[in-house]
């Protein structure tokens, strides 16, 4: 399977994906690029300071990160490293279930 680095990775990105509200964030920085949490805060019905909260979570899982523009605003953006680490972890279990699931189809055939 996975080394415990990748897992731990994995885990945390999971573990980001599973509130609703940092889904659709992630969603907003997707089709809108990068943005501010009052940018964000504006288009999602979530407060700012919700939204900082989440944006905060997300870069603790290293999902987003953090850059400061001008007059200070901090903009957020996409990052696709630990999301292809945890589709990595999501590929090698599905192998792994693959065979043994082709072999019960098979008995049950």
């Amino acid at each position: 399977m996975a080394d415990q680095a990748s897992e731990a990775v994995a885990e945390a990105v999971f573990t980001a994906l599973a509130d609703p509200n940092r889904r659709a964030i992630l969603a907003a920085l997707a089709a809108g690029g990068p943005a501010t949490a009052t940018d964000l805060a504006a288009t999602l019905p979530i407060t700012r300071q919700g939204i900082a909260k989440h944006l905060a979570l997300l870069a603790d899982a290293g999902l987003v990160a953090a850059e400061r523009g001008e007059r200070r605003r901090i903009r957020y953006h996409l990052q696709s490293g630990p999301m292809r680490v945890a589709q990595q972890f999501l590929a090698a279990l599905a192998r792994d279930w693959d065979g043994p699931l082709a072999a019960l189809r098979t008995h049950l055939e």
